[in-house]
């Protein structure tokens, strides 16, 4: 069993409220997505309540304004490599194209990744200061993106090609 676990976490801003007729489509797509996350190799938790989900997960109240809401995601992977599949790969990707769709563009950090203990399950508390920290200081070994990596030594990890994908997300998802 490996000594360390790669957590991440993603907050979204909505554009209109979870039950409105512009996120059908993104509610829709909750179940399968997190369906496939399950069974992507290299997954081993993520963050949801009794419902299944972690829409109504409360947490992030300093990214809180005049939007519906914020909506928090957060999982535990065997690597960064496992998680940049799932992130770049089949359904999820086509979800990341149509995000300008469903939610705020956001102008700071909505992510980070970080390592914690094998078998220790974050909060989202701990998520928080993750990404107030990446806002703070940038890509770290404490708390990280994709795009700019650490092992769980802390040195600098190779990208395995994920700001292409985030290039090709990006373009796909900017209006014409």
């Amino acid at each position: 069993m490996a000594s360390f676990e790669l957590a991440q976490v993603n907050v979204a801003r909505l554009l209109a409220p979870l039950d409105s007729a512009e996120l059908a489509d993104f509610v829709d797509l909750l179940a399968p997505v997190n369906q496939l996350a399950e069974t992507s190799p290299g997954y081993l938790w993520r963050l949801q309540s009794d419902g299944g989900d972690a829409t109504d997960i409360e947490g992030f109240r300093f990214d809180v304004d005049d939007s519906p809401g914020v909506i928090v995601n957060m999982s535990v992977w065997r690597d960064v490599a496992s998680l940049s599949g799932f992130v770049y790969g089949g359904l999820h990707r086509q979800v990341l194209r149509r995000r300008r769709e469903w939610f705020s563009r956001m102008t700071e950090a909505y992510t980070a990744c970080w390592w914690v203990p094998a078998g220790h399950r974050p909060t989202v508390a701990e998520a928080e200061e993750r990404v107030l920290h990446l806002r703070a200081h940038g890509p770290s070994s404490w708390a990280f993106t994709l795009q700019q990596a650490f092992d769980a030594t802390g040195a600098p990890a190779a990208s395995d090609g994920v700001p292409d994908a985030v290039s090709d997300v990006d373009r796909a998802s900017r209006p014409a």
